[in-house]
């Protein structure tokens, strides 16, 4: 999915009069012509598929206007689909408006199409570079390979939120660049649920990442779990969609090798993690989560490492969760808006 790299080339004080397009997992772009539907339409769908009211979720980002939230509220209420919860921000230094909405409705009276033409429409309506609709309980998951090094603890974190159902993906697989030992209960746990290990050993003159691309083809967004590989700039520009990373620590500070150890001899108060987008510039990237936890001087390097890798695991799973529901909007190049 496309939500932070697609504003790479938005400018920070104009929003462009882009074509407004709706982006679904695996990134189809479903373009719709203004004249299919009017944004007020009361008109139900007789191929409507269902009967079940249904969650659905709406994004948008455009210059900020009169009127926006009442046209979205009128394009739902005339489906007769109610909205449960918005969110709505416009910074004070520019006239950027954000919104996300949680509505029900009834698929008999929405069909999916009809509303991805009537959100297109609002779009088109108020210049938007951001518009966003999913359905979770309709639309397929968001499809993902993780990526990891040698500590486990992200990574079995999000295999479990996936086998729970706490995480709305897709793991498409799971790539190393270390071996593990067969029998442990990670190798136990993918085999078990079918997903593909592929372990890409890299040297300093080859960071596989020829291999790593064939490998993610047709994914969503990928997910960084203590991955010890910088991506180069030529794989995030080949791979065009987004990236999250997790960071051990709250960015900017303790970069570099053990960065626990580096909090640790500091004497720093608060621990912390970061999860953020991953850009050119190392640990540079736009924020999505941070989380802290107060540390002291009773506690040693071994209950240190182990209440900041807890703080790794929840931030990450947070961040992916969030990313998932559509609550993650950029906001310039270096700042995110998360509802």
């Amino acid at each position: 999915m496309l939500l932070f790299r697609r504003a790479l080339s938005s400018s920070s004080s104009k929003l462009p009069s882009a074509s407004c397009l709706l982006r679904v997992p695996g990134d189809v772009v479903r373009p719709r012509p203004s004249n299919s539907c009017g944004v007020t339409s009361t008109s139900s769908s007789s191929n409507a598929g269902g009967s079940g009211r249904k969650l659905g979720i709406h994004v948008l980002r455009c210059p900020d206007a009169v009127g926006i939230v009442a046209k979205i509220s009128e394009c739902i209420a005339s489906h007769g689909g109610n909205i449960h919860d918005v969110d709505v921000f416009v910074p004070e230094d520019k006239r950027i408006f954000y919104s996300r909405s949680e509505f029900v409705f009834d698929p008999a009276n929405w069909a999916r199409e009809t509303m991805d033409t009537d959100f297109f429409n609002i779009s088109k309506l108020f210049n938007a570079d951001v518009s966003i609709v999913r359905v979770p309980d309709v639309d397929p998951k968001f499809k993902i390979a993780v990526l990891a090094s040698k500590q486990d603890h992200c990574l079995v974190d999000i295999l479990h939120g996936w086998h729970d159902g706490r995480l709305p993906v897709q793991i498409k697989c799971v790539i190393s660049n270390h071996e593990r030992a067969p029998k442990t209960h990670l190798v136990n746990f993918l085999e078990r649920d079918g997903i593909p290990y592929h372990c890409l050993k890299t040297t300093s003159e080859n960071k596989r990442e020829e291999e790593i691309l064939s490998l993610v083809e047709g994914t969503d967004f990928l997910v960084l779990a203590r991955y010890m590989q910088v991506l180069s700039a030529r794989f995030l520009k080949r791979y065009g969609k987004d990236v999250i990373n997790i960071h051990h620590g709250l960015l900017p500070s303790f970069k570099g090798i053990n960065p626990s150890r580096q909090a640790y001899n500091a004497g720093v108060k608060l621990i912390g993690a970061t999860s953020h987008f991953v850009t050119e510039p190392l640990d540079e990237g736009p924020i999505i989560e941070q989380m802290v936890e107060r540390v002291s001087h009773r506690d040693s390097l071994r209950s240190f490492v182990q209440k900041s890798e807890e703080l790794e695991k929840q931030c990450l799973v947070k961040a992916i969760k969030s990313y998932c529901e559509l609550r993650v909007l950029p906001d310039e190049l270096k700042k995110t808006v998360v509802f």
